[in-house]
């Protein structure tokens, strides 16, 4: 789980921080009420789930309980790995 953690982090800096600070995110910080994450940047981090974690993400489970934040995506990651 830490590694998911970090891949995730490393992912979210990446692609929507930038140059922002490591203590700019918090594990349970919201990627939509912080405007981190946009709907179409939903879209950019299912297709990185996918590709990186060898898995398929259903329409149904597009939901904030499984995608708003380093500690839900990473549960969701591995409740789907298992």
């Amino acid at each position: 789980m830490a590694d998911n953690i970090s891949k995730i982090r490393t992912f979210i800096f990446d692609n929507f921080l930038f140059d922002a600070k490591e203590d700019a995110l918090q594990n349970d910080t919201s990627f939509l009420e912080e405007g981190i994450i946009d709907s179409t940047g939903v879209l950019e981090l299912v297709d990185w789930l996918e590709e990186e974690f060898d898995m398929s993400v259903d329409d149904e489970e597009l939901i904030p309980e499984n995608l708003d934040s380093v500690n839900l995506l990473s549960a969701y990651i591995t409740r789907k790995t298992s």
